[in-house]
């Protein structure tokens, strides 16, 4: 039996790597999903045409969750089209890295501005309709636990992710809202490939810390997404699951 069946669900930033396998696994467990995206709506269509080609509901709603007016559009979108709001999955972000001397406020901003203000105007938006066992899933990172040198300004972002996440279980718990988040480790993406990430010895030595021997895919994520999406997790709400492989 399908988890999430007459549920539905946005995923922020959903054109490619995790929100997209994201947006793929809740489609697959029953969801009708919304795939947000901010620029490539060709990506998004991609996910939409995969969705409904396996059987699944999906729209493709484009979207800046960094102004208030984006993000509510894209959870207006969501009620327009199948009339109801069950989960919200905070997953757009941006990083980049870099040392001390090359932070500036334009790099501060950008990080902080999709990474928190984003996931703040959108939660807000999606929070007017969702109601008992509404499921509210931020992607933070493990990196707040690693702390990478070069990595000030995103650590700095997704530290306010895990604070978010714990605030706001207490101030919608009471209206059996969960939240939660899921920190990944480095995983296998389009954009860590394009980043360098990936071959490079930083991935070397993640994958030397990480006790289960590999980088993690975007799949081991979406599959962690649908459990805190379902009823299954229905007692979990102010955590921060760490998805690493067991790395610390």
């Amino acid at each position: 039996m399908s988890k999430l069946k007459g549920k539905v669900a946005v995923v922020t930033g959903a054109s490619k790597g995790i929100g997209a396998a994201i947006a793929k696994a809740l489609a697959a467990d029953g969801a009708s999903v919304v795939v947000n995206y901010a620029t490539s709506k060709a990506g998004a269509d991609a996910v939409v045409a995969e969705i409904t080609k396996a059987g699944g509901k999906a729209v493709a709603v484009g979207g800046d969750v960094s102004k208030a007016s984006g993000a509510q559009g894209i959870i207006d979108a969501a009620v327009k089209a199948y009339g109801r709001l069950d989960v919200l999955v905070n997953n757009s972000g941006v990083y980049e890295f870099g040392p001390l001397e090359s932070v500036t406020e334009e790099s501060f901003h950008k990080h902080f501005n999709v990474n928190v203000l984003g996931l703040l105007l959108t939660t807000q938006a999606a929070a007017k309709h969702l109601g008992e066992g509404g499921s509210i899933i931020n992607i933070g990172s493990l990196v707040t636990r690693v702390t990478p040198p070069g990595s000030a300004i995103y650590t700095a972002s997704k530290g306010a992710v895990d604070a978010i996440t714990g605030v706001l279980s207490r101030e919608l718990g009471p209206r059996k809202i969960r939240v939660n988040s899921i920190n990944p480790s480095l995983t296998e993406t389009e954009g860590a490939q394009s980043a360098g990430f990936i071959g490079s010895d930083f991935h070397n030595e993640l994958v030397a810390q990480t006790p289960l021997g590999r980088l993690g895919q975007p799949e081991d994520i979406a599959s962690i997404a649908v459990f805190l999406a379902s009823d299954d997790s229905h007692w979990l709400t102010g955590e921060q699951l760490l998805a690493g492989g067991g790395m610390r």
